[in-house]
């Protein structure tokens, strides 16, 4: 995590760790053959953190919600990836992702709502 510091942002932290820990599981499908599945599990899992520091460097408050709910779409998206990796190769990563996808979505929806009050 060489350009975050222990200091910074919490959310950014979070998804950034979480972005780690979904690559590091993509390995168990892979390993199974099933490329396609980890691929979308990369991607969208990896979105989360990449949208969140976008948002950091919004032009406005607009476009900080903007970035913050395309966020949300990718929470869900990989909330379906994790859901049929769980079907198919389950593993207890998959309850600490699954645990920690939760966090992720309960602060970026608070961001949300705090951010349209303002």
């Amino acid at each position: 995590m060489s350009r975050l510091k222990a200091d910074e942002n919490p959310i950014l932290l979070k998804t950034f760790s979480f972005a780690v820990n979904a690559a590091k599981y993509c390995q168990i499908p892979q390993t199974n053959k099933n490329f396609p599945l980890a691929n979308q599990l990369f991607k969208s899992s990896t979105s989360i953190g990449a949208n969140v520091r976008e948002a950091q460097n919004a032009e406005s408050k607009a476009d900080f919600i903007h970035k913050f709910k395309i966020a949300v779409k990718e929470v869900d998206e990989t909330e379906y990836w994790l859901d049929l990796c769980k079907e198919l190769y389950d593993h207890e990563e998959l309850n600490c992702l699954k645990e920690q996808l939760i966090e992720i979505q309960k602060i970026i929806n608070k961001i949300i709502s705090t951010s349209k009050k303002d």
